[in-house]
């Protein structure tokens, strides 16, 4: 399949369109972005340039082009317990200081935690499978872990929790494959134990951030270098405002909030960092 060329006109059309559509910013440089990703809904949809594509999106008033476009050009690079350090300061910082002031509240604490690039639910999953091997569980808490995605294709694996024997043996050892789940069709699937723990809802970051209630924990990793300086700025914004008061935000571990928000400090634990509000 020979690959269309996208020219500057075309690529400048089509970056203001994703991130219209997405708030995901694509610079200069970034063409080859757009031809791996979505030369093949041109062969799907008999288009015949990239413009010809924006075209038919725009006057798709279904959506579902647009969508696959959403899909195509977002990043789902993720994999069980990515980075390890993140799960850790849950496991021996986070969730500890956060089960001993909750339980003062009553026989059944909650804990509410976000994960607001969830993708294909391996975050989300893998802190699933924190809490319950420290013991935590819906029978003794009341918990809500909710991931979230732009992507439909991505937010559909997720819920349905199937991974392919590439995914899990990344970054699953064989005890936990095992434990959480269950062989099916040549794939793994998520054992109902786990999967009951996690919801899942497709959000753009980029929107008004309606019905999601408080949260005592918000993940927002690897994702925000995917938008511009102004529009970090409001997320983190719009995060702070459904973040309980002594809640943590967690981000990836190469990225920083020092040029994008005032409002969290950073504290640090052993080898990791966390923020809440100043």
């Amino acid at each position: 399949m020979n690959r269309i060329k996208v020219t500057p006109e075309e690529f400048e059309l089509f970056s203001r369109y994703i991130l219209d559509i997405s708030g995901i910013a694509l610079d200069k440089g970034k063409e080859y972005l757009v031809e791996t990703r979505l030369n093949p809904l041109i062969v799907k949809y008999g288009c015949t340039s990239y413009m010809d594509l924006l075209k038919k999106s725009k006057a798709d008033f279904k959506k579902e082009m647009e969508n696959e476009i959403i899909d195509a050009i977002s990043t789902n690079e993720t994999y069980f317990f990515r980075d390890k350090s993140p799960f850790e300061l849950l496991q021996h910082k986070i969730f500890p200081d956060l089960i001993d002031k909750r339980s003062k509240g009553g026989p059944k604490p909650s804990l509410r935690l976000w994960s607001a690039a969830n993708s294909t639910g391996q975050e989300i999953y893998s802190i699933a499978m924190t809490l319950l091997e420290m013991g935590v569980s819906l029978s003794n808490y009341n918990i809500k872990l909710l991931g979230t995605d732009i992507s439909d294709a991505a937010i559909a694996k997720a819920s349905y929790g199937m991974y392919n024997k590439f995914e899990v043996a990344r970054g699953l050892d064989t005890r936990r494959l095992n434990r959480y789940f269950e062989p099916k069709d040549d794939q793994w699937k998520v054992k109902d134990e786990l999967r009951a723990m996690v919801q899942f809802r497709k959000m753009n970051l980029m929107k008004p951030f309606i019905g999601l209630g408080k949260f005592d924990i918000v993940l927002c990793r690897n994702v925000m270098i995917y938008f511009t300086s102004e529009d970090r700025r409001k997320i983190y914004e719009n995060i702070s405002k459904i973040m309980e008061p002594d809640g943590y935000l967690l981000i990836g571990s190469t990225e920083s909030l020092v040029n994008d928000t005032p409002l969290f400090e950073s504290q640090k634990y052993l080898n990791s960092i966390f923020y809440q509000f100043k």
